[in-house]
């Protein structure tokens, strides 16, 4: 069996599907490494919303996902960049996620972070943002999550320089109940967080970066760095006080990162791990018995598909993300909050199933062909 999947320049090739999946089990918990999988919400298909009206979410289909995660073992990064935050999901939907994910990972025994920002407000002073901040932090901590600082585009527009972000880290890290995890997601993620951590000079704002950590490191467990660049995150890594972690969130360069040097390594907090879950965790667990090469050589070919994935525009990826998820199985759909699921094209979405696929990637390879098929016959593809 074979089929048609069309090119970006409008021809067509014929691709022939993997009739087995890879095969991957649940196993023991990581000891290496810790690895979080930021997690997409799965829409609710039947209800009558727009792409601005508030997410309708499907609970129980974001709640099974999450605890497929977990049966292998991956920590779930909740009601972040790859949840549609701030591109679909609002403060009042983001709220809802984070008490029922809270809730369900302590029901099965999951490890759960939580994304705090300050999208209830969208623009506001430097003590607004701050009391944002304090709002979410206050709800996280207590639905029993750990706490991930979000980058935040309203301090992001009120900050005039370094100073306000230091101000305002350092308020929040003061009263935090526990270690927190901060994040610096890049404008390549979010156009509207260019110049972060005051300054568009990526070594000055990596200096105050790196200032709010040494003056609170109690109060960091770790940072996420997103920016796509793998030297300039081994250099902060390197740069890091005794005890603080630093979380990947390059998903270009993870398999380097995560595997390490001489000097150290990553851990992980990373939006590809959504669709490459199972196999992300068989690579951490060979890792962890001190084979680097069996890892790499697990994780490595993946690397192809992140990077179409997150190609530019970046923030698009999570169309991708929740595609993936329909073709595998863990939804009955493809349909976004939001109305995403059109900011990919044709061409874009068929080789996603094609690098997927040749990863062995879907639980049921015939389902996600059957699947693939579906969709290009919506676009007038005959096969």
């Amino acid at each position: 069996m074979t089929i048609r999947l069309p090119g970006g320049d409008g021809t067509s090739r014929t691709y022939e599907p993997r009739t087995e999946p890879l095969a991957v089990t649940p196993g023991t918990p990581f000891t290496s490494r810790t690895v979080f999988s930021a997690a997409h919400v799965v829409a609710d298909p039947f209800a009558d919303v727009s792409p601005d009206s508030p997410a309708a979410v499907d609970w129980d289909a974001t709640l099974a996902f999450r605890r497929h995660l977990w049966s292998h073992g991956l920590g779930v990064a909740e009601a972040m960049d790859t949840a549609q935050r701030g591109m679909g999901l609002d403060w009042a939907g983001a709220a809802e996620l984070i008490r029922r994910s809270a809730a369900e990972a302590k029901a099965v025994g999951g490890r759960i972070a939580c994304g705090v920002g300050t999208d209830q407000i969208a623009s506001g002073s430097a003590a607004e943002v701050r009391a944002a901040y304090e709002e979410q932090l206050a709800l996280v901590e207590e639905s029993g999550a750990q706490a991930i600082l979000m980058a935040s585009r309203a301090l992001a527009a009120a900050a005039s320089g370094p100073e306000e972000y230091l101000e305002v880290y350092g308020h929040l890290l003061r009263q935090s109940a526990e270690p927190v995890i901060l994040h610096w997601l890049g404008p390549m993620f979010d156009p509207a967080l260019e110049g972060y951590w005051g300054s568009s000079d990526l070594d000055a704002a990596t200096d105050t970066f790196l200032e709010v950590i040494a003056a609170h490191p109690d109060k960091v467990d770790g940072i996420k760095v997103s920016l796509l660049d793998a030297r300039r995150e081994i250099d902060i890594r390197r740069r890091l006080p005794k005890g603080v972690r630093c979380y990947t969130g390059d998903d270009f360069n993870y398999p380097e990162l995560i595997a390490g040097d001489e000097q150290g390594f990553s851990h992980a907090l990373l939006g590809i791990f959504d669709p490459l879950g199972p196999l992300a965790a068989q690579a951490v667990r060979v890792l962890d018995t001190g084979d680097v090469r069996g890892f790499r050589e697990l994780l490595d070919p993946t690397v192809g598909l992140s990077r179409h994935l997150f190609q530019t525009p970046t923030r698009f990826y999570k169309t991708g993300v929740v595609f993936l998820a329909w073709l595998a199985g863990h939804q009955s759909h493809f349909t976004m909050v939001g109305g995403l699921q059109s900011a990919r094209s044709l061409p874009h979405l068929a080789t996603a199933y094609e690098l997927a696929d040749s990863l062995g990637l879907f639980p049921d390879p015939k389902l996600a062909e059957e699947r693939m098929k579906t969709l290009l016959s919506v676009y007038g593809v005959d096969q």
